[in-house]
């Protein structure tokens, strides 16, 4: 479903990216992982059109969308979900998840059983559908910027950093809401620090070192070598999470 090609790519004459090239295939779970400053959310960006690529190309479903702006892409079923939620704190919960309708194209669907179904995925999030955003605590935004996400009806969900700040409860309720979603067919791509927890609900994971893709495999195999964990990840393993 979604192919990335030699990709190289950055910001103001530094390189982020250098020739990465990474697949994810219909209804599969990967995750990328790496520790901070690795390039994991530059090329989250640039496969949804935020950042343009300096070279290497990116296709969606077969069609090239290298060069197609971040608007079109996400009409296209690809939603990204940015580091930082990036909800609108003036709005109020329900308000939040109707703004992702404009993504939903012409992907056939209903809002209110859109709605429906994201509320039975996070029920806080119906509970408080009045409540004004920026009120939220932490996870529940996080689960706000999901939700918003998925009203936009994805074909594929790219998603930065979910468990960022995050308490161990309320991640083991992102993870789980995820790998229903994956279950139920949608495809994701996920990028975490927290990479063992990310690689104990994905199917195939890659390791992204300096802007480049060092090691590739199996969830299940990649997590079982420790020799890999703490040469590629180092920091990353610790727990640096905080109640929300």
């Amino acid at each position: 479903m979604l192919e990335v090609n030699q990709l190289v790519a950055g910001y103001a004459g530094i390189v982020a990216l250098r020739s990465v090239s990474l697949s994810v295939g219909k209804g599969a779970m990967v995750c990328l992982v790496g520790a901070n400053g690795a390039g994991k959310s530059t090329l989250l960006n640039t496969i949804s059109g935020l950042i343009p690529a300096r070279s290497g190309s990116v296709r969606f479903d077969g069609a090239d969308i290298t060069r197609q702006p971040a608007q079109a892409i996400a009409r296209e079923g690809l939603l990204h979900v940015p580091e930082g939620r990036q909800i609108f704190g003036a709005l109020t919960v329900e308000e939040n998840l109707r703004v992702g309708l404009n993504a939903a194209g012409d992907r056939p669907g209903d809002a209110e059983t859109d709605l429906a179904r994201i509320f039975a995925l996070f029920p806080i999030l119906k509970e408080r559908r009045r409540q004004i955003a920026g009120q939220l605590s932490g996870g529940q935004q996080q689960m706000l910027a999901i939700g918003r996400a998925l009203m936009g009806r994805p074909r594929l969900l790219l998603l930065d950093e979910p468990s960022l700040g995050l308490g161990p409860a309320i991640v083991n309720q992102v993870y789980a809401a995820l790998r229903q979603l994956n279950e139920a067919g949608l495809s994701i791509l996920v990028v975490e620090q927290n990479a063992r927890r990310a690689m104990e609900v994905t199917d195939y994971t890659y390791v992204l070192d300096r802007g480049t893709i060092v090691l590739e495999g199996p969830s299940a195999q990649v997590r079982g070598d420790a020799g890999v964990v703490a040469h590629y990840l180092g920091q990353v393993e610790q727990d640096t999470t905080s109640p929300a």
